[in-house]
């Protein structure tokens, strides 16, 4: 049944003010940033557009800070998280999905039952593990990255995904290739995962955007500010920040930057990944 004119258009009104009072907190970070020293920020009532726009709020952030170092180590380990978590998601969501064994639900639940456990509540235990192994830059061990790397590098949720993702697949692909002589590590690494790449770009965006933006674990993690990622450095110089809020704003639409050309990037597959399947039953 055809909708009718009146309900489509509160809809879609009530979709774009959502999107206006999503959009509003960034557009005036944006409009701070871009404002000189002779413009009030707080003046009421607010002027969203710069008088006169300058990218001097920018070029100070750069020149006060390193923060182009905190986004390499703030790429390193997202992109090392990524990758595990797509490669290790992937492992254990392949005999959730296509294969029979004994405690199968059992596993299945007790890996779904982890997504209700906080971060904070195992916090403790893992960083002390961490500790022991290791794996934090005071240790002296190995580099500092992998205590940020390794306690995220899977993760219910992607299994989850991914399981669902393959159980969409059609068993005849992998029966025709056992027939060709094709081994469980072939089928799976030749024909299923290729054909679940929406489903693993959509683990990929998301992965990404939480180690980017992680404070609390490399802010417990880290002692060496030569690794320190840029949540963590921008919230340790506060100090130079705090009486002018231009080079705020101006850091973190830089930190934001990269968020959005890696979703951009990826948006293709995130959309289809979001309607073929992903989560069905």
């Amino acid at each position: 049944m055809k909708p009718s004119p009146l309900k489509g258009f509160l809809i879609h009104l009530a979709l774009l003010t959502v999107c206006a009072l999503s959009l509003l907190p960034f557009l005036w970070l944006t409009s701070t940033a871009f404002k000189g020293a002779t413009e009030n920020i707080f003046q009421y009532p607010p002027i969203l557009f710069p008088q006169e726009p300058t990218w001097f709020n920018f070029k100070e952030v750069m020149r006060l800070v390193p923060i182009m170092s905190y986004i390499l180590n703030s790429f390193i380990v997202a992109f090392f998280t990524v990758i595990l978590n797509l490669i290790l998601s992937a492992l254990a969501a392949y005999p959730l999905a296509r294969m029979e064994f004994r405690g199968k639900k059992i596993a299945f639940f007790s890996i779904l039952a982890t997504i209700m456990v906080p971060f904070q509540a195992i916090m403790l235990p893992i960083y002390i593990i961490t500790l022991k192994l290791g794996l934090t830059d005071s240790a002296g061990i190995v580099p500092g990255f992998l205590g940020l790397i390794l306690p995220f590098g899977v993760n219910a949720f992607g299994i989850f995904l991914l399981r669902q993702a393959f159980l969409a697949i059609p068993k005849e692909l992998e029966e025709s290739a056992f027939i060709d002589g094709c081994s469980v590590f072939q089928i799976w690494r030749q024909i299923l995962v290729p054909l679940i790449r929406p489903q693993l770009a959509v683990l990929a965006i998301f992965t990404f955007i939480g180690s980017w933006g992680e404070f609390l674990w490399p802010s417990i993690v880290l002692t060496n500010e030569a690794l320190y990622t840029l949540p963590v450095g921008i919230n340790n110089l506060s100090g130079v920040f705090s009486a002018n809020y231009r080079l705020v704003a101006a850091g973190s639409i830089i930190s934001i930057i990269p968020i959005l050309i890696f979703f951009i990037a990826m948006q293709k597959h995130f959309i289809s990944g979001q309607t073929e399947g992903a989560v069905k039953g």
